[in-house]
This record gives structure tokens, sequence and C-alpha cells, in this order.
């Protein structure tokens, strides 16, 4: 009994050695969280905790068939792949070679929810999937695998009908015909809750997305089944972020919009006051726009710069060459340029733009920015392809590229709790 009792009350440092040796989630870490109450107790469901972003690495074994358009095809396929994911890695450190996958601070998840579908949003701890076959939409916690069902593509609205392989839809103006799992993969570009789901029925969150070739907002409400159009109808969104209540977003031009979300028939929109930050031409580039919303009350619009490079074999690759970062100080209505994040970093790509601590977790400096990219449109969806994933240093305009030999499916994205 002694003996039993010594395992069971073993050092809290101790169980965290044995914790460094798995390099799987499913099959080691889990199974040791399972040993007795006293580790499950001590060990949280996420290795390490939750207080650093991972980026999850879509580096399965079955992403080719992402090609194949018809649904028995892909419902006949064995549901094998295997994702991983890494803890944030620190400017200085040395980025793993996900070749072997063995190294400490990846492990791997089996995810068959993942595959051959398109994330499109991360929040709270949770993924945002389209589940391009079947064209739902499904919030997806990695570790728990507990998932909530968001209402399905053809309720949003501009798609007027779907008949099998063909479905009808309004775009500019026009009503056009499309294939149907194509017009799942592209529909939706990025996806934002703005709380964790805490109950069974789903009704206990706001969900926003980013749709459609016009890129439009819809938005979900508790125990809706469908996605609404705003009231005001804004195009061109590049990104968008729930803050302090309310929703903002910022188109490819600059320009802030701010939403309401205490009306009752949905959130009440209106162009916010101040002009678009200017930002330098960089010779090339297109640029893409993030908001992110601080600790102190002001928000941060960040301009990326972004250029194409050629591979060869008519496959580009997008590759982020500068970035700029302004900030709106609550009640003010004018952007200035900020060049100092302090002891911040900010977190892009297709998660909610955030801004962390840098002491929050271990070796890693502030004033940088930690990005993947989110722009399916550069990328084809039948080929593995690069992505681009990195820090930027925001003292001295420098770059660390990450993973820069690794092909994915799809991009990479953080989790964040």
């Amino acid at each position: 009994m002694g003996e039993v009792d010594r395992w069971t009350n073993i050092y809290q440092d101790l169980l965290n050695e044995i914790t460094k040796r798995f390099h799987s989630y499913d099959n080691d870490y889990l199974q040791l969280r399972l040993v007795c109450k006293p580790w499950n107790m001590k060990l949280p469901k996420i290795p390490n905790g939750n207080k650093v972003p991972w980026l999850l690495l879509p580096i399965g074994g079955g992403g080719g068939a992402a090609a194949k358009e018809s649904c028995e095809e892909f419902q006949s396929r064995e549901e094998e792949d295997i994702y991983h994911i890494m803890q944030l890695p620190t400017i200085e450190e040395e980025i793993p070679d996900t070749g072997g996958l063995e190294e400490e601070g990846i492990y791997h998840l089996i995810l068959p929810e993942l595959q051959d579908n398109n994330i499109c949003g991360s929040c709270h701890g949770w993924l945002i999937i389209v589940m391009v076959y079947e064209g739902t939409i499904r919030m997806l916690n990695p570790f728990t695998k507990i998932h909530f069902e968001l209402p399905p593509i053809s309720t949003l609205p501009n798609v007027i009908d779907i008949n099998g392989d063909e479905c009808t839809i309004y775009f500019g103006g026009q009503i056009i015909t499309r294939n149907t799992v194509r017009m799942h993969k592209t529909q939706i570009w990025k996806a934002i809750i703005n709380s964790t789901p805490t109950n069974d029925n789903n009704n206990d969150f706001i969900a926003v997305v980013i749709y459609g070739g016009l890129c439009s907002l819809a938005f979900y409400k508790p125990n809706d089944k469908r996605w609404h159009r705003f009231s005001t109808r804004y195009t061109d969104i590049c990104d968008v972020i729930f803050f302090q209540e309310k929703i903002y977003a910022v188109d490819y031009e600059g320009q802030l919009y701010e939403f309401d979300t205490k009306n009752k028939s949905g959130p009440v929109g209106r162009i916010y006051e101040a002009t678009p930050p200017p930002s330098d031409i960089v010779f090339g580039s297109f640029k893409c726009y993030y908001l992110i919303g601080c600790d102190n009350g002001s928000l941060l619009m960040l301009i990326r710069h972004i250029r194409h490079r050629y591979l060869g074999n008519k496959k580009y690759f997008a590759e982020t060459v500068k970035f700029y970062v302004y900030e709106l100080k609550k009640n003010e209505k004018a952007w200035s340029r900020i060049y100092d994040l302090g002891n911040y970093i900010l977190v892009i790509g297709l998660n909610s733009s955030v801004q962390i601590l840098s002491s929050n977790f271990l070796n890693c400096k502030g004033n940088q920015i930690y990005f993947t990219d989110n722009m399916r449109l550069v990328h084809s969806s039948d080929f593995a392809t690069h992505h681009d994933v990195g820090i930027f240093n925001l003292e001295d305009g420098t770059f660390k590229r990450l993973l820069t030999d690794v092909k994915f499916f799809c991009s990479p994205v953080w989790i964040l709790s």
C-alpha cells in the first residue's frame, strides 16, 4: 500500500519530467493523466498548461486527396491523418526538425475531423473547421475532442440553393452556379467566437464569419439555426475581432468598423471616425490588415506587406516582407504609429488576433509578432504547399522564418486559450 501511495503522491516536478519524454498526446499523455485521480488533477489537460500558444502543424499522411471532389470517394477513405502541435518557439531557439517529429515540445494528435477539411478559425482553445463534403461548420477542442456544430454553410446569406453537386449563390449582385464542394471550400475566410462554449445546448456564445466572394460579415446568435447578415452591409473585410463587448472589423483599405453586440436583433455597425492609417509603399507587395484589442483598452492595427515568390511549375509562395503597427487609443480618433510593443507579443493568422505578455512563458522576449498566413487564395487546395510562418522582431525589422522546408495541407494555426 505504501508503494502505491508513493506513486500517487509523486512530486509534481518528477511527474512533469515524465511528460517531457512523451510525444503522443492521445496514446501517452492522455493515458498518463488517467493512471489515477491525483495524477489527473496534477496534470493539465494540455501539456504544460495553455498559458502559451501552440502551433498546429497539418502534416497528415492523407491530405493529398484534397483534390477529390466526390463525397463517396472521401467517405470510403481511412481516417489516418495524424496532426502535430508544437509549443510556441522563441526567436533565439532552433526550430525543431518536424521531419522526425520526435523532439521535445512536439506532441502528436489524431484528429480525423481535419482530414481534407479547412480550418477557418481558432479561438479560446477551439478550432473552427469547415467540413467541406458535408458543408457543416464544426467547433472542436483538439485536446478534449468535445465539439459543437455551428449553422451549416447552406444557411449563409449569399447561398440561395444547394442541389447535389451544384449550388446557386449571390455574387456581386449576380446569381451564379458553382460546384458545391468547391463552394464549401472557399465560402468561409475566417471565423471567431466571443467566448468558449460552456454547455451542451450551444447557446452561450456569439460567432462571426467573414464569408463569400465579397468578404462580407455574418453572425450566429445563441440557439439560432442559421447565419444572419449584419444590418449594415460592409464588404472587403480583412479581419474581425470581439473586443470589450463590441465587434471591430477592418477592410482591405484599413477602414475600421465598430458594431454594438447588445442590440437584440443583431450587431449594429458604423464606420469608425478614425481615418485609415498611412502605410509606406513596399514595391511589389499587397497588404493585409489585422486588429488586436489591448489590455489598456486601445486597439492595434497591423499592416502586413506580402510578396509573391514564384516556386516554379506555376506554384507561388506568399512571403511577408514588412509589418507596420498602429495604435488607436481609447476615446481617440487618430491612429498613431508605434515602434515598440514593450513586453507584449502579437499572434496573428487564422486565429483570433491577440496580444500576449511575453513573461507568460519562458525565454521569450516582447516586441515581436508571431504569424502564420491565412491567404487561401495564394495557395492551391490540391497539393501540399509551403506556408508563411515566422517571427518578426519589431525592434530591428528582422524575420526568423519557421518550418520553411515543411509542406502543409492547410495553413498552420495557433491554438490559444
